[in-house]
């Protein structure tokens, strides 16, 4: 059946979570979980979209932390007219030409170009996409990408700005090489799941008692890694990270994350006095465009660095690798262009052999980039060695296929799409302003 997208909705969703300073880290002190979130509908859509991804309609959505939540929703409007009365995509040359069309709008591009709050907008309505696209076809989205070709998966990837580093047949070559085992690492995968370690724990506004209870928690949860936010007081990170140490023993990780916080020389200051403790690694220790910044503090002290949630696009990511700047990727399914941008970043890490650890949390950050890293190790890497990807706690419960964390290890998802849907009474309730969660909390001068 021939499928139009007709509709294209958007809405601004924001979840009170600084209330309990969840999410807070040094340089984001009170966030509220938020999502600028996109729907497409197609001819097909009636109205009764159903919760195991069947229906006609795609979700994606953007991440922030409250404030601009806005300009994000509005920046996504722009990309209507590319999307609406357009035949809903189905195959990887249709995913493609999306992709390419958002990306390429010339006027569009001057405000990035292919960075920032447009990007991110374009990786909505990408992300979106994909999720209808998968849905159509009645497989997760990393099935999905999982069992196209490598000469379909290439297709995806822009490799303007890269091909000093990738070229598409280096990209094939190590698609090809993958192929062989697709099959068993899928059946891996279903019986298995994905590694995951567990940032609820340690953020930055949580007393110490909190901090032990839940590191003590987390262990006995199956999770062999925990994060601790650090970088508002080096005395404190030093109290913290050793009550963190001594709540879980010698054996399971603890990684650090700085949120951009230092400069050079304050990381490696700071890093140098946290070592005695055993970090696993440092993420964001600087600004995420500094690459020879990242470079220069993986050098100076003894902790691994990891970097990439903030990372604007494809060409920074290839900067970060060819300048030895980082021992772990970190992609974000929602900061850059969406599943095809992210398609090439899993390619770069492949041909320079980084582990790529994905960053989520957020609001529905977990359901999106487990399907990611789950393509990755079926069809791209090959490997889980060293691989883990991000897991927080908060908001599941406002989606339709929710991640699922048991014994330490994602679920793998076997419904439809990208799992990126949110329940309607949950979109009701958190629009902003206008829905009840808010309002209940403004005064009425502030509704009116």
């Amino acid at each position: 059946m021939s499928l139009t997208v007709v509709d294209f909705e958007v809405d601004d969703i924001r979840f009170p979570t600084s209330e309990q300073l969840d999410g807070s880290d040094a340089m984001n002190p009170d966030p509220d979980y938020s999502a600028a979130y996109v729907v497409l509908r197609t001819d097909g859509a009636d109205g009764s979209d159903t919760s195991d991804g069947t229906g006609r309609e795609g979700h994606g959505f953007c991440f922030t932390i409250g404030r601009g939540n806005d300009v994000m929703a509005a920046a996504i409007e722009t990309l209507r007219s590319h999307v609406v009365g357009r035949p809903a995509p189905r195959t990887a040359a249709d995913l493609a030409a999306l992709y390419r069309t958002l990306t390429h709008d010339s006027q569009l591009r001057w405000l990035g170009p292919e960075k920032g709050v447009m990007h991110m907008a374009a990786g909505a309505v990408v992300n979106a996409a994909w999720d209808l696209a998968a849905g159509l076809a009645g497989k997760p989205v990393w099935r999905f990408l999982a069992e196209m070709t490598p000469e379909e998966l290439v297709s995806l990837v822009d490799f303007r700005y890269l091909t000093d580093a990738l070229t598409p047949e280096e990209a094939l070559g190590i698609l090809r090489a993958a192929e062989p085992g697709r099959g068993e690492r899928t059946e891996r995968l279903l019986a298995e799941g994905y590694p995951a370690y567990t940032t609820s724990p340690g953020w930055l506004g949580y007393d110490d008692d909190k901090l032990v209870r839940l590191a003590k928690e987390a262990v006995a949860d199956g999770f062999t890694q925990i994060k601790l936010k650090v970088g508002a007081d080096l005395d404190d990170d030093v109290r913290r990270l050793a009550l963190a140490r001594g709540a879980v023993g010698p054996g399971v990780r603890i990684a650090l994350d700085a949120n951009q916080r230092w400069d050079v020389a304050g990381a490696v200051e700071w890093m140098r006095a946290l070592a005695p403790y055993d970090p696993y690694w440092i993420e964001e220790p600087t600004s995420p465009d500094d690459v020879l910044g990242h470079a220069a503090v993986r050098a100076g002290q003894p902790v691994k660095v990891a970097t990439g949630e903030h990372v604007a696009n494809r060409v920074v990511f290839k900067q970060l690798l060819q300048a030895g700047a980082v021992d772990f990727v970190q992609i974000d399914a929602a900061r850059v262009a969406g599943v095809n941008e992210n398609l090439a970043v899993l390619l770069l890490a492949a041909k320079y052999g980084v582990p790529v650890c994905p960053h989520a949390g957020g609001v529905g950050l977990c359901e999106l980039v487990q399907h990611l890293s789950m393509f990755d190790y079926v069809a791209v890497s090959g490997s889980r060695e060293d691989r883990v990807i991000e897991y927080v706690d908060h908001l599941h419960e406002h989606f339709a296929d929710p991640a699922v964390v048991e014994g330490g290890r994602y679920v793998t998802p076997r419904r439809p799409g990208f799992s990126a849907r949110m329940l309607p009474a949950s979109i009701a309730a958190h629009r902003y302003p206008q829905g009840p969660v808010w309002r209940a909390r403004h005064t009425p001068e502030e509704t009116d």
